[in-house]
């Protein structure tokens, strides 16, 4: 892209969109600033467009993203057939082996829930379409760096902050190369209470027509009823199914 056709001001404003999350619902400018590397009388035009624009709130001290937020998301949700082609096959799946069952993209460093179909909650967050989760401590996000060159995964990784989510969690750089390698090997990644504790999932990626992985699905379950050496032989053909059903239908 030339240098003419990339608009800063727009950048800029989508970094301070992104400096809201979970964690962080209520930014000052100054959290703004510091979060995003601008400048606070950066921070604060795009705070206060974003306010014009019906996008955030301000009492004068914080902002919050409003609802009108969403339709940034809805967008490419309506925009992209895969979550509606996916979700009908995420439901009976669901409902066949009684426990939730997810597809996501990868986004940057980051898995992106795009379909879910929950039978039962079994993680402390409510996960939803639009919901996002570090790539290389959960089970769709290891397939699809998986399906990666993997200069381009170890080069992804070196972005990432690794850190622990609980005391199962894999960080090691050379540690994850490896299960990448096995994930390539065998096709489908587990993850034993690594993201939460009491948590286990199991995902498999979504090949296209053309053989190329645009998604992942998985099936997560409570540790206490399914332990993470029995994820396998519960679901993978189950998940190996729906994939081979999606197949011809994913372009």
């Amino acid at each position: 892209m030339r240098e003419t056709d990339f608009v800063s001001g727009f950048a800029r404003g989508l970094k301070v969109i992104e400096a809201f999350g979970e964690t962080t619902p209520r930014l000052a400018i100054a959290d703004v600033a510091k979060a995003t590397g601008l400048d606070r009388a950066t921070a604060r035009r795009c705070l206060l467009t974003l306010a014009e624009l019906g996008y955030a709130d301000y009492d004068g001290k914080f902002f919050v993203l409003t609802p009108k937020i969403l339709r940034l998301g809805h967008a490419y949700l309506s925009a992209t057939p895969l979550p509606h082609i996916v979700q009908p096959f995420l439901d009976k799946l669901a409902e066949e082996v009684h426990q939730s069952a997810s597809a996501s993209v990868l986004d940057g460093t980051e898995v992106v829930y795009i379909a879910r179909a929950s039978q039962k909650r079994v993680m402390s967050i409510n996960l939803m379409p639009g919901s996002r989760l570090p790539a290389y401590c959960a089970s769709m996000g290891r397939v699809l760096l998986a399906a990666m060159p993997e200069d381009e995964a170890r080069a992804l990784l070196k972005q990432t902050n690794l850190r622990s989510f609980t005391p199962r969690t894999l960080t090691d750089p050379a540690g994850l190369m490896e299960e990448l390698a096995r994930v390539r090997e065998e096709g489908f990644a587990v993850i034993d209470q690594e993201l939460e504790l009491g948590l286990c999932s199991i995902a498999v990626p979504l090949e296209n027509d053309r053989g190329r992985v645009v998604a992942a699905i998985n099936i997560g379950a409570p540790a206490a009823s399914v332990p993470a050496a029995e994820m396998a032989e519960r679901y993978l053909e189950p998940l190996k199914g729906v994939a081979r059903l999606l197949k011809s239908l994913l372009r």
